[in-house]
């Protein structure tokens, strides 16, 4: 229940101002048709975050411990700073004008490849050994980002605190990485 929970606010959190939920927001006004998209964002997180968590589980596995804790502690800690950053839509992932379903499909698939919720999903599932959870946790965080945006639109990504949002993320995987690290120094003293 843990990793479940963990992956899931870490994600949604993270997710907020990040270029595949402005690349929603594009979509969104230029598609207009929100049950598509929903539905390709749910399949492109499934498959990418699974991909990514399988990873996640299978460097684990040659891990100790010790070595794996501290690894995702000071990936969460790197995820942190990196949650300051504000991303923006790379006119690269525009789509071309295909339908909604099959353009949100793999523009958001494309997109999710090596951005932070992808990189913490890999980390997650390495340091739970939970990998379901992990990537419905991580599934759902991604949905609850995005799908107010796509309801929403224009008028719902205009009224959000971006700056403060990042703050929380960051601080959010602040936490996360002492709580491994943490982790980690206990294998060490052998807590």
């Amino acid at each position: 229940m843990e990793a479940l929970f963990v992956s899931l606010s870490t994600v949604a959190i993270a997710e907020m101002g990040d270029r595949t939920q402005l690349l929603s927001l594009f979509l969104t006004t230029r598609f207009r048709k929100p049950l598509p998209i929903i539905a390709a964002i749910f399949l492109a997180t499934l498959a990418n975050h699974g991909a990514a968590g399988a990873i996640g589980v299978w460097v684990g596995r040659y891990l100790t411990p010790t070595i794996l804790d501290m690894t995702v502690g000071v990936s969460m800690l790197a995820m942190a700073l990196w949650a300051l950053k504000s991303d923006i839509l790379d006119e690269e992932e525009q789509s071309s004008g295909r339908s909604a379903f099959l353009t949100t499909l793999v523009a958001f698939f494309v997109a999710e490849i090596g951005d932070k919720t992808q990189i913490a999903t890999i980390a997650l599932a390495a340091g739970y050994t939970n990998l379901v959870a992990v990537v419905a946790g991580t599934t759902a965080g991604m949905m609850l980002a995005n799908i107010p945006v796509v309801l929403l639109g224009n008028a719902f990504a205009t009224r959000l605190p971006l700056k403060a949002i990042h703050y929380v993320a960051s601080g959010l995987f602040v936490v996360l990485g002492a709580l491994f690290l943490v982790r980690g120094i206990g294998h060490i003293r052998g807590i």
